[in-house]
């Protein structure tokens, strides 16, 4: 292979790279959305400056993909945080895990999603939706809600999952130097709400030093939605350079 064509490849591995050169449409991609109020100095121990925490709030999230351009189904569960940037309200996205590994190389190298490999799950039992995520062979998340207790209105369902979000792309470079140090900005477009509920809800977090999601602990649910939708995902650009000077 010649010099030229190498810069034309996407991703490693060379003749069969780990994840495709698209942009993701989802279709039938199921939300279960548990907001919580959890501790004000746990949240500022985690979320970077210049993002500004106003309400102590969490979002905890299970995802499971129905259908992916060029990843197929796959199901997802993590945390996201309400914040403010330069006066925009959204969400920074503090872990997520999956088990489609496409899914996650592309989210790390192609963004800045902060993807691991884990084994969630969603799926209705006895009447409530039910959201799981192992680490390894360890529950580390089990969230439970009323299933379709109350329709919620499609155009809030949409509004709470447009929110710009913010990410942190961190490149490490051969020398052990941070060679790319950048908040990043994305946000979800072309949406079709296709059903949105409400309902009692629980959730329990239980402590892993690998997923540490309990270290942002839940003192109260805030507010709950089940969301049945298709989108795209914008691709990311960044906001701020922690390198410049």
């Amino acid at each position: 292979m010649q010099q030229h064509d190498i810069a034309q490849h996407l991703a490693t591995p060379l003749m069969n790279p780990a994840y495709p050169p698209v942009i993701p449409r989802f279709t039938d991609r199921e939300y279960l959305n548990i907001v919580y109020r959890t501790d004000r100095d746990a949240l500022r121990a985690v979320v970077p400056e210049p993002l500004e925490i106003d309400e102590p709030l969490v979002r905890f999230e299970v995802m499971r993909m129905g259908d992916v351009t060029g990843y197929g189904p796959y199901t997802e569960a993590g945390q996201a945080i309400p914040v403010r940037y330069d006066g925009e309200r959204g969400e920074y996205l503090h872990a997520m895990y999956l088990d489609n590994f496409p899914a996650t190389a592309s989210g790390r190298e192609a963004g800045a999603y902060p993807k691991v490999a884990g084994s969630p799950a969603l799926y209705v039992d006895h009447g409530a939706l039910v959201g799981v995520l192992d680490y390894g062979t360890v529950r580390v998340a089990t969230a439970t809600m009323g299933y379709k207790h109350h329709e919620l209105d499609p155009d809030e369902a949409a509004a709470q999952i447009t929110v710009p979000t913010f990410m942190l792309k961190l490149v490490p470079g051969f020398d052990g130097t941070t060679q790319v140090a950048q908040l990043v900005r994305t946000e979800i477009s072309d949406v079709v709400v296709k059903g949105a509920w409400s309902g009692p809800a629980r959730l329990q977090l239980f402590e892993h030093v690998l997923a540490p999601l309990a270290d942002l602990p839940v003192r109260e649910i805030v507010s709950v939605s089940h969301v049945l939708t298709d989108l795209t995902l914008a691709p990311v650009r960044p906001v701020h350079d922690y390198l410049a000077r």
